[in-house]
């Protein structure tokens, strides 16, 4: 039996879903945590395959990319959002959400490279977004940015502001192992991912009271988020990760 965990938010519920009522359950033992946490479960080896934040990719020793599922978008994502009520030119303190690693790069990245801002970036901590006022920001991801949306006066879409930057599409997660695995199980867990994702619109009424005036689910699952690792998002992975480290190597294995 394989550990899988994957990431707890509402982008991840149609993979949830497929590795529920596929025969894939059985020969799994999964587990829902923050980004972060199945970053470092697959980091210290106490799962084998996670839905990963694409920054650990560099930390791993044995990183192999096992689906041609992910977490992407190709513009607006709406759950990856810096917050703001003055605009960014006069932004000059960030508070970094501690849930992902790769949300806190891309900020990063995006204010010395796309705006060309020097601003001070600082660890958030529990109820950071009532710190947002006169210059002070917050990136604020998954969940918690849905119960954002319409709260300040700036929003800034990261996925967004990168395919300014680069005309390229973001992946903020992908199925990563740290060793090698069968290729069977390989492809019964895809085709668990593929059916959960084919019958997202099915489960929409389960996630209804995230539905708002600035938030549709329904958007979300077929526009604003992009599930498939085509060749432009894995341009745009490649692009990401060489950014962090120029020597970083990709094995796709699925």
């Amino acid at each position: 039996m394989y550990k899988v965990s994957a990431v707890s938010y509402l982008n991840t519920k149609p993979f949830l879903h497929g590795l529920e009522i596929a025969s894939i359950k059985n020969k799994i033992k999964l587990s829902l945590d923050i980004p972060t946490l199945v970053a470092q479960k697959l980091l210290t080896g106490e799962v084998d395959i996670g839905l990963v934040p694409i920054a650990v990719i560099p930390q791993l020793k044995n990183p192999q990319i096992v689906s041609p599922f992910c977490i992407g978008a190709n513009g607006k994502v709406k759950t990856v959002c810096l917050f703001s009520n003055v605009p960014i030119e006069e932004i000059n303190t960030v508070y970094l959400d501690y849930q992902s690693r790769t949300s806190v790069l891309l900020v990063q990245i995006l204010f010395k490279e796309f705006w060309k801002q020097d601003v001070t970036f600082l660890p958030a901590f529990e109820g950071y977004e009532n710190a947002i006022k006169s210059n002070i920001a917050a990136v604020i991801i998954g969940d918690r940015a849905i119960a954002n949306l319409g709260k300040y006066k700036f929003e800034y879409d990261l996925a967004e502001v990168w395919k300014q930057h680069t005309g390229l599409p973001f992946v903020f997660a992908a199925w990563v192992s740290n060793k090698e695995i069968e290729q069977d199980f390989l492809d019964d867990f895809n085709a668990a991912l593929q059916i959960g994702w084919s019958n997202r619109n099915q489960i929409l009424d389960h996630y209804k009271k995230y539905n708002s005036p600035d938030f549709s689910v329904k958007e979300y699952w077929n526009t604003n988020i992009q599930y498939q690792l085509d060749n432009d998002k894995k341009q745009a992975l490649e692009l990401f990760l060489r950014k962090l480290n120029p020597k970083q190597q990709f094995f796709y294995c699925y």
